[in-house]
């Protein structure tokens, strides 16, 4: 008969803990953070644009390796 109720409480305390848990609605975005987000945003796509610069150059240093060992096999080394 003692489980009953210690099965009802736990039952109780686990459909109530997400009441607990939800956050309050927030009325209006704070400004401070609205400016990190932006700040946060503008270095995002400064990344983006440094990551494709930094493809494009190495897609050109590739190329070129890939002609210089076109080239050095053509000469008869025996360079790798």
């Amino acid at each position: 008969m003692k489980r009953i109720p210690a099965a009802l409480l736990f039952t109780l305390l686990v459909a109530a803990s997400p009441l607990q848990a939800q956050a309050p609605a927030a009325a209006a975005p704070d400004p401070q953070v609205l400016a990190l987000l932006k700040e946060v945003q503008a270095q995002q796509a400064q990344l983006a644009q440094n990551q494709a610069s930094i493809e494009a150059k190495l897609a050109l240093v590739a190329e070129a390796a890939r002609i210089a060992r076109i080239y050095s096999s053509r000469s008869g080394s025996n360079a790798k």
